[in-house]
């Protein structure tokens, strides 16, 4: 395994282990994780949401740092879906709906990948199958695709919500169906590439420009995953509304 991933796989346990209200989601083979407990706590939201959800593991840190703040949840694997509310079904302010999102209503083909959380609305691209040998294809399904933007009741009069995406590629797709929910987002965390991991995906300078011209400002990187040679592939960016 990659010594990267191993280190991050190995903190989370340990995070997990330490905290009994977590222990629960080690039985559905979820850790909390660890690497966004630190941005979380620097952060002061009236509501989240969380898109790309996958098994719950964001909402996870959510519950941990700030368990009041109610958090509405996106996934589209009927699978994943099921394992999040096993992990958060008992909490009145989560809220999972079962779409991806994207820049128009319809549906869509998703690319299943060996790892779910590397699944995709984009074809998976060779370099992301040479860096993360788990996540090539192995099927396909069709889903339902809802703009942020048509599901505005699940958030009324918030002001200050964080928005998280981890889509795999997908960010600016979804970002083009939510800009009037960014009205009510003072911050956006979003996993991005510095290069092409799925075919036709925005890097990061894309979607920093695009949330640029929607009042953000510059991204602050956390989480750098580097290759063998040094190069940054991708990280986990904070905008901040200007």
């Amino acid at each position: 395994m990659d010594k990267q991933l191993l280190k991050l796989r190995l903190h989370r346990l340990a995070v997990t282990l330490i905290r009994p209200t977590t222990w629960l989601s080690l039985k559905h083979r979820i850790a909390a994780p660890a690497e966004h407990l630190g941005v979380l706590r620097t952060l002061s939201v009236d509501g989240i949401i969380d898109v790309g959800a996958n098994k719950g593991q964001f909402t996870l840190a959510c519950r941990m740092v700030l368990p009041c703040v109610p958090v509405v949840a996106f996934e589209p694997i009927p699978s994943e879906a099921a394992t999040f509310r096993k992990v958060h079904g008992k909490f009145a302010n989560v809220t999972l709906i079962e779409s991806a999102l994207g820049e128009t209503n319809g549906r869509a083909t998703l690319h299943l990948s060996r790892s779910a959380d590397s699944s995709s609305l984009l074809p998976i691209g060779r370099r992301q199958i040479e860096l993360f040998q788990h996540s090539a294809e192995v099927g396909t399904m069709e889903v339902v695709v809802q703009r942020l933007d048509n599901l505005a009741t699940h958030w009324p009069q918030r002001i200050r919500q964080l928005l998280k995406l981890d889509v795999q590629g997908f960010e600016l797709n979804v970002l083009r169906g939510a800009v009037e929910t960014l009205r009510s987002c003072s911050y956006v965390y979003a996993e991005c590439s510095e290069v092409a991991l799925y075919e036709g995906q925005a890097l990061r300078a894309e979607v920093a420009s695009f949330l640029k011209e929607n009042g953000f400002g510059e991204p602050i990187l956390y989480n750098p995953y580097f290759d063998d040679q040094g190069q940054l592939i991708q990280g986990d960016y904070l905008f901040t509304r200007r």
